[in-house]
């Protein structure tokens, strides 16, 4: 039987509920005695939200409700949903208000309305925003080129009701947080589910122009809305006891949604005294566990099932050992008075032994086990047995770098006889006068590998009488981190410096290295070091660790086209969650845009949720910010103050931030499943129970891990991988190690079996027999080699705000390389630092700097661009394995152009905006393979988009090459792929990757001498999966910069096919509605070759 309308419930004309009358129950009601209240608080309807503090009871129905709540709900519908269907409405409450007073002839109290926001939690949008939060242009015009439409300008009565409010000031807002879907401009439906309209659905989803609502769908939005009203007043009503007054209980829990103005610390006050609850943040000591904490999380209102996946890590004991010969007195008092350590692990105990007989050790143990401790015990030994010993320590970054030197320093001081030896940074901001009394005084530097290459090892003679000769031990953390090119580099570097020791008649070197993700360690420390070493079992304690993935809810069961519900929103309110139960909390975001957003954001909920006692004690963390602003977030954090940090991978790494409790991956990170257990060990390091979160977005790669979240865990990690034998890495050591010290034929034993060729072809011979480098490269070969890339120009961006006025100076927000500027830094270009907007007013490429002022808009900017990856000129040609067609290697160009920019709020285009900026154009080495006419013209026919089969099978190749990540591709936009009009700008039918390093680093080499192989792989691969439209297994790149929105499976397996002239299965060609409007690829022109080029044989 239908429920009665909301008018049928309640006769009553008092603004007053009664309490329940036995016996007065509805004729179309009935009683169940028996019925047991639900264990979860009662929901308003399906993965939708409830009330707040409402207890669930099984009773009779109440026949009143007060009239005024039945007339304030539709009265505020029917304004909210006028002013939904003109989107150039600022819904702020002045404005609501009058329209709502009219139509009920009486004033609109604020408590009144917190009784809906209680009612309907994640309904009502009741809350202080920044006033300028509501505006589309800022103050001033930016220049651009020509004019673009404006597609929400304010409204006059908008404008009004933010004259009287002074700068600072917040806006009270109210609105309703559903989605109001209207038809997009250009957008067409279907139910075709192929790739590419999955692909079209969400990158309509990412980025869409405004909907527009028409009366008929106005007219449904609310009777939606009042449908959802009176099933959450019913379900209010049923939950209440027999003798409770519903509306008593809902005016209770009201108080708790009144908003307050975070700008007005009398009605923080007052408000907050109200209120049912004290807002007090446990201490670290006192806040939930986290076992009861999940179990919270599921009894909220607002959850929905969002946990698709729980993994709990049961805790590890500690295994203690005892360490023999022991210790020094001293040395034990000194680690008990400076690190607290009493005892050992079994792990220290077996490396520190190791040590002790002259062995190399590699550590792989978890998080926080105490691995510094391994090679600075044995150095302390050293040193009291020879104060003369040296030690170097290396590590990927400078903060990791000083954190360890502070921890080494204290443990000297401490330590009586020792505190006297001098400890060092070494890297490329020491001064020059400074590295020369470090290389004659100190004994232990703290350095990176490109110091040992560039600075070192060239002037081995500086450091060889005192430094190397006593060197006892060379350390190197975070082992991980050295893989691909890099740590292909590293591993010759480490030739060159072991060569050097033997040499200068220091053979007792010792080597420990360290890390938490190695599966193999000891082949991996034999691969880089090129010496055998012994490998330590864990012994370190762990806590408790749940692992949940973290999946939005959809907008509507019933419509997946529709998509799932803002995977921003979800995230912010669990963070919120979590903080305001002390739980100490790291985000992890995966590029420096999306950190600053979540931080403006999460700033946002706090402020609208009265918590300014946690916004204060929440910052954003990542590489470019300036060295003391990093600083200071990495104390306050150690030191306890910090609830919550916003970062990029900057914090991956071991840089002791203190005690966290949780962890909190927006977005698969794109370092891939070893990043991600990196990541998620950040948390707990200190043995305390802990919460690793992955919030899913709808991005493939996230999707891949919802559907086998099992991978992230359980799968083994591929092996970080080095190329010993590319000739030319080898090659470009060789020279290095020609001036350090001439070579002979026995160095092989140093540099692998290509030492002879080289040597013969490559370097040049004297009369003694000995090889030197070539006169080419000198005098300073170590110039000639990139170990990380090229070294980009950075940009300076400077906060020019408080020029002009008293006092006022321009300040240095941070640093920025060329390849990120160029997207970032344009002028009228929203930029975000530290949760605070920016709006870029001068950018200028003469001088590297872009000037900023700040600019509370609440909308983001995304840059209208595109790049061109094309072949210039072949240099080889090789054969594919039994097929006719032909691979293709040589120089590469690179072609980045910004013409332009969108506005954004809340996914939606407000304005498109032109833009004059320079090109970035520069040149690489890489290879190419065509797809056949032929192959293209059926893909066409057949309604596959070429554009999704090609990036697929660029991707299907890289995750078969072990050094892929330093290759890159020309990933293809959404933007351009599926553009309702047509394009100038059609790219050849081309698989193409090149050099990311921007010159010839040997990885394309490398790619191109194997590509029958690894095309063969990729293949194989791609068709043995048995996923339907692509995953992290087969074509999903976590890498990827356009998000593999534009890719297909089916497409990927015909180029694939067509290159290795293999069969293509008839179900492969089965024709699907052509859901492209216009073609983007055309067919590849042939480039031209050098002369003489001949076609390799496949191998």
């Amino acid at each position: 039987m239908a429920p009665p309308a909301l008018n049928d419930v309640s006769e009553a004309g008092s603004s007053k509920g009664r309490k329940r009358q036995a016996g007065t129950i509805p004729a179309e009601s009935t009683v169940d005695d028996n019925r047991q209240p639900p264990h979860k608080k009662p929901r308003l309807y399906k993965r939708k939200s409830a009330k707040d503090n409402i207890k669930p009871f099984s009773g009779p129905d109440p026949t009143e409700w007060p009239e005024y709540f039945q007339e304030l709900f539709k009265a505020l519908n029917t304004v909210l949903a006028f002013c939904s269907s003109r989107k150039a409405l600022a819904i702020t409450f002045p404005v609501v208000r009058e329209s709502v007073e009219r139509l009920l002839k009486r004033p609109l109290d604020l408590a009144q309305v917190a009784e809906l926001k209680a009612l309907l939690p994640n309904l009502v949008r009741f809350a202080y925003i920044p006033r300028l939060d509501l505006q589309v242009h800022e103050s001033e015009n930016i220049k651009r080129r020509g004019t673009s439409p404006d597609y929400a300008a304010r409204s006059s009565s908008a404008s009004h009701s933010l004259k009287q409010l002074h700068e600072g000031e917040h806006v009270l807002v109210l609105d309703f947080e559903d989605n109001s879907k209207g038809k997009k401009p250009g957008q067409r439906y279907t139910c075709n589910f192929s790739s590419t309209n999955l692909a079209h659905a969400v990158y309509s989803r990412t980025l869409s122009l405004p909907p527009a609502l028409t009366p008929a769908a106005t007219k449904k939005l609310i009777e939606r809305r009042n449908d959802t009203f009176e099933e959450a007043v019913r379900e209010l009503i049923k939950a209440t006891p027999f003798d409770d007054d519903p509306v008593a209980i809902l005016q209770a829990a009201a108080r708790d949604h009144i908003p307050i103005d975070p700008t007005n610390k009398s009605s923080i006050e007052s408000i907050s005294a109200s209120q049912s609850k004290p807002k007090v943040v446990p201490d670290s000591e006192h806040r939930p566990s986290i076992e009861s904490l999940i179990r919270e999380i599921k009894e909220q209102d607002w959850f929905a099932d969002q946990i698709v996946f729980e993994r709990t890590i049961a805790e590890k004991e500690p295994k203690i050992a005892e360490l023999y010969p022991p210790l020094s007195d001293r040395l034990t008092e000194a680690l008990a008075s400076s690190r607290q350590i009493t005892s050992f692990y079994s792990h220290q105990v077996e490396a520190i032994a190791a040590l002790d007989k002259g062995k190399s050790v590699i550590v792989s143990t978890s998080t926080a086990s105490g691995k510094s401790v391994i090679y600075q015990v044995p150095l302390m030994r050293f040193l009291e047995q020879n104060p003369q010993s040296t030690a170097i320590f290396i590590y990927p970054t400078k903060a990791l770098a000083q954190d360890q030197r502070q921890a080494l320093q204290q443990l000297l001081y401490s330590c009586p006889g020792l505190e006297h030896i001098q400890v060092a940074t070494y890297d490329g901001d020491t001064p020059q006068d400074e590295r020369k009394r470090i290389r004659e005084s100190a004994s232990v530097i703290f350095t990176n590998f490109d110091m040992i290459h560039f600075s070192v090892l060239p002037h081995e003679e500086m450091w060889r009488s005192r430094f190397l000769k006593n060197l006892k031990l060379l350390a190197v953390d975070e082992l991980h981190y050295y893989t691909g090119t890099f740590g292909s580099h590293v591993a010759q570097i480490l030739r060159r410096f072991r060569r050097i020791c033997a040499a200068i008649g220091n053979r007792r070197l010792q080597f420990v290295s360290c890390s938490a993700t190695i599966t193999e360690p000891g082949m991996y420390m034999q691969r880089m070091f090129g010496i055998e070493a012994k490998v330590t079992k864990d012994g370190a304690p762990a806590g408790r660790k749940d692992l949940l993935v973290w999946d939005a809810p959809p907008v509507d069961e019933m419509d997946p086209a529709l998509g799932r519900q803002s995977t921003l929103k979800e995230a912010i309110r669990l963070a919120r969650f979590l903080m305001e139960r002390g739980i100490r909390l790291i985000v992890f975001c995966t590029i420096r845009k999306s950190c600053e957003m979540f931080f403006k954001a999460l700033r946002a909920e706090l402020t609208a949720h009265g918590r300014v006692d946690i916004l204060e004690r929440v910052m954003s963390y990542r590489g470019g910010m300036c060295f003391p602003d990093r600083r200071k977030i990495e104390k306050e954090a150690f030191n306890g103050h910090l609830l919550g940090i916003v970062a990029t991978n900057a914090l991956e790494l071991g840089v002791d931030i203190g005690i966290l409790d949780a962890v909190m991956m927006f977005g698969f990170p794109r370092g891939g499943t070893a990043s991600f257990r990196q990541q998620a060990g950040r948390a707990g390091r200190r043995a305390r129970d802990a919460l690793a979160v992955f919030v899913a977005s709808e991005y493939p790669i996230d999707r891949h891990f919802v559907a086998h979240p099992e991978e992230l865990l359980d799968k083994p990690i591929n092996e970080l991988v080095i190329d010993l034998d590319s000739k030319v890495i080898v090659e470009a050591h060789l020279q290095c190690a020609g001036q350090e010290m001439p070579l002979s034929l026995e160095d092989e034993k140093y540099f692998g079996p290509h030492t002879k060729e080289l040597c013969e072809t490559r370097l040049k011979k004297d009369e003694d027999g000995w090889y030197h480098t070539h006169p080419k490269y000198l005098p300073h070969p170590g110039r000639h080699i990139s170990l990380r890339g090229n070294a980009e120009d950075e940009y300076t961006v400077v906060d020019v705000s408080n020029i002009g006025k008293p006092g006022g100076v321009a300040k240095i927000l941070e640093q920025m390389e060329m390849s990120r500027a160029l997207f970032e830094l344009y002028e009228g270009a929203v930029f975000i630092h530290q949760g605070i907007t920016f709006i870029i007013k001068e950018v200028s490429h003469d001088s590297k700097m872009a000037k900023l002022i700040q600019s509370d808009v609440n909308w983001t900017t995304e840059p209208r661009d595109f790049t061109n990856v094309d072949a210039a000129q072949t240099y080889r040609i090789r054969e594919i394995r039994n097929s006719p067609q032909r691979a293709y290697y040589g120089r590469i160009e690179l072609f980045t152009l910004v013409f332009g920019y969108f506005k954004i709020r809340n996914k939606k285009i407000i304005d498109a905006v032109d833009v004059d900026t320079p090109p970035y154009e520069r040149e690489s080495t890489g290879f190419w393979l065509d797809v056949p006419k032929p192959i293209l013209q059926v893909m066409l026919e057949r309604g596959i988009h070429p554009a999704e089969a090609i990036h697929a099978a660029e991707h299907a190749f890289l995750n078969r090459f072990a050094l892929s990540a330093d290759l890159g591709t020309e990933c293809k936009a959404a933007e351009k792929e599926y553009k309702s009009t047509t394009t100038a700008r059609k790219r050849p039918a081309r698989l193409i990757f090149y050099e990311g390093s921007g010159r010839n680093g040997g990885v394309a080499t490398k790619a191109f001498d194997h590509v029958s192989e690894i095309l063969q792989n990729a293949h194989d691969t791609t068709e043995a999966c048995q996923c339907e439209e692509g995953c992290a297994a087969c074509i999903v790149s976590p890498s990827c910069r356009e998000n593999n929105i534009v890719a297909s499976k089916r497409g990927a397996l015909i180029v694939l096919k067509a290159l290795l002239s293999l069969p293509i299965d008839a179900d492969l060609l089965v024709p699907v509605e052509n859901t492209f409007p216009h073609d983007t690829v055309i067919a590849a022109d042939s480039v031209r070759a050098i002369e003489g080029v001949e076609v390799e044989k496949a191998d």
